[in-house]
């Protein structure tokens, strides 16, 4: 019975040696060649400054599209499943999806409506 897992074993152990010995031997292989350039923090093309060490405020603007990304990338990562399995799951899952379907549109509704996707 165990036999079975060997190769899978076999497997994550070969990842976890080529993470190993990558991780350990970049500082050693790779280039070095720094700059005032590389070293500085890079944020999105905009010239750093200079900023207190609490790191600043960020909008909340940023957070609420990070929320709603996450809920909506969550929500469609159960449309996969379903998919997967609708010949098997028969009218009940299709009425299951519709009804997961419109609860993610009325949200998506009324997120548009709330003015959450505009950026100004």
């Amino acid at each position: 019975m165990l036999s079975l897992y060997v190769p899978l074993l076999g497997l994550g152990a070969l990842a976890a040696a080529f993470a190993l010995f990558s991780v350990t031997a970049a500082p050693f292989i790779g280039p070095r060649r720094y700059n005032r350039a590389k070293l500085e923090a890079y944020e999105c093309g905009i010239e750093p400054v200079d900023q207190p060490l609490t790191g600043g405020r960020f909008p909340v603007k940023f957070f609420l599209t990070a929320m709603l990304f996450i809920i909506f990338d969550i929500e469609i990562v159960f449309l996969y499943p379903w998919a997967v399995a609708n010949d098997a799951l028969g009218v009940f899952g299709l009425v299951e999806m519709a009804v997961f379907l419109v609860t993610v549109f009325i949200a998506y509704a009324y997120v548009w409506r709330r003015g959450g996707l505009e950026w100004e």
